[in-house]
């Protein structure tokens, strides 16, 4: 049975469980707690994970009807508060969401029918990966809020080219898609780590990589997520915006892709930032680029590769003080404009920033190249897939180096990569959002976005515009 196989197989079970009112998120919540306690038994590390005896596979497989619900209940709530970190963490606050014994008789049954031996040859990690992405795909789920397109990952990562030995942070990692996949970079070009020394395999393994999770349950898959792809890195729960993202240390690469909207019940609360926003994503902003490793004698600054919506480039107030910063603090040097319907959730148009921190405060930006995947293409969704392909001719105009210092061609009024000096934006009062090309697909009425789509972004517009005046409002009171 192949991973593609297998993941259908466990996706299909799901259509049994909508009897028993479990939504896609939930089911793929449920399967999490199962197939973990699965692949411990099968891996063989229920004693080195400290799984307790009496809570493990064979003690839920034994049991059978109402007795093996109930103790399913009472196992979720022991697993959270015994075991070794990782058991707690995967198990904090967890409950389940069945109510009927069959469904978990069937659950736990078919799990047990799957030829595991063929999954962990076809890549244990690969296959929960394809369920999240399913989970994502579904509307109804919510998934797609946090779940970023894998071609579009995996573009980001190839451009940032991370290296051993480099600590690559995620700030809003979700369910650890960035990380997971700078991993496989790294992996696929060291002979999954056999190449490299002992101790910088186990730094690897252990340390390489640092995120952060707001929301409890994406962290739980996260973790999940992570442990199949046998990486023990860091991922705290909390939010970046406070103060324990501020504790969080600089890095050597940042690849991320912020949640979009306004912070809500008290704002930002992060003391160290120079530009108080409401704005997440000017927020989130702020701590990346602060976050980087600044240059070393010889050697180049910390990278990022960020993905932020249309207001980031446009927004006035603060979110022009902070463009001017991060021009000034780092080498903003491309920008992507994003195809729409990337996002179903947002419904927003979108960008890629790429940019290294300078070894000084000011000046570090000379030019900026903006790259048009916009214009004249599609609106990807179910029906247009987004794939590795639509990234191919980017990626050959950006060049092969990470820190955007490859040669590169202005492609003119007609082409899609077209290069601003910075003196050129400043006239523009530090207005990002550049484009030239004529987009001839959003000229008639049959290429119109979907009626929500629409929706979505006349609502960001509107929340961008109040954000602003909330902000100029705060100034005014301030001077007052």
């Amino acid at each position: 049975m192949t991973n593609n196989a297998i993941v259908q197989r466990l996706w299909n079970l799901c259509h049994i469980l909508r009897d028993d009112g479990i939504t896609y998120h939930q089911y793929v919540t449920e399967l999490t707690y199962l197939l973990f306690l699965k692949m411990m038994q099968e891996q063989g590390e229920e004693v080195e994970r400290q799984i307790p005896k009496g809570l493990r596979w064979r003690d839920l497989e034994a049991k059978e009807g109402t007795e093996q619900l109930t103790f399913y209940r009472k196992m979720l709530i022991e697993l959270g508060s015994q075991g070794s970190g990782l058991v707690e963490a995967i198990f904090a606050g967890a409950q389940t969401a069945l109510t009927q014994p069959k469904n978990l008789a069937r659950l736990v049954q078919d799990i047990d029918k799957i030829d595991w031996f063929e999954a962990e040859r076809e890549g244990l990690g690969d296959l929960y990966e394809g369920l999240l992405e399913k989970n994502a795909a579904e509307k109804k789920s919510g998934a797609g809020q946090y779940f970023t397109p894998r071609p579009l990952i995996e573009s980001m990562v190839r451009l940032m080219q991370p290296q051993p030995g480099e600590l690559i942070e995620d700030p809003a990692a979700g369910t650890g898609g960035f990380l997971i996949a700078a991993d496989r970079y790294i992996k696929e070009r060291t002979d999954n780590l056999y190449d490299l020394p002992s101790a910088q395999q186990q730094f690897q393994r252990r340390k390489a990589y640092i995120g952060m999770e707001l929301v409890p349950e994406t962290r739980r898959l996260g973790l999940m997520n992570m442990m199949l792809h046998k990486i023990e890195g860091t991922l705290h729960l909390g939010n970046t915006l406070s103060s324990k993202g501020a504790n969080m240390g600089k890095v050597d690469l940042v690849l991320t892709n912020p949640p979009f909207g306004t912070a809500r019940g008290g704002g930002v609360t992060r003391e160290d930032f120079t530009f108080p926003t409401n704005n997440k994503q000017l927020a989130f902003l702020q701590h990346i680029y602060r976050s980087l490793a600044v240059p070393k004698k010889g050697e180049p600054g910390g990278r990022a590769a960020v993905v932020l919506p249309d207001n980031v480039l446009f927004e006035e107030n603060a979110g022009t003080l902070i463009r001017r910063d991060l021009m000034d603090k780092c080498n903003l040097h491309t920008i992507l404009r994003l195809p729409t319907g990337i996002f179903y959730a947002q419904g927003v148009k979108t960008n890629v920033l790429f940019f290294t921190r300078g070894a000084t405060e000011e000046g570090n930006t000379k030019a900026v190249w903006v790259y048009d995947l916009r214009a004249n293409m599609p609106s990807f969704g179910k029906r247009t897939p987004l794939t590795s392909e639509h990234f191919a001719e980017f990626e050959r105009a950006f060049g092969k180096d990470p820190y955007g210092n490859a040669k590169r061609k202005d492609q003119g009024p007609e082409g899609r990569f077209r290069k601003f000096t910075r003196a050129e934006i400043a006239k523009r009062g530090d207005n990002l959002d550049i484009s030239w090309l004529r987009d001839e697909s959003a000229t008639g009425a049959d290429d119109l976005p979907e009626p929500d789509v629409i929706a979505a972004e006349i609502l960001a517009k509107l929340s961008a515009a109040t954000t602003a005046i909330q902000e100029l409002q705060e100034m005014l009171e301030a001077e007052s």
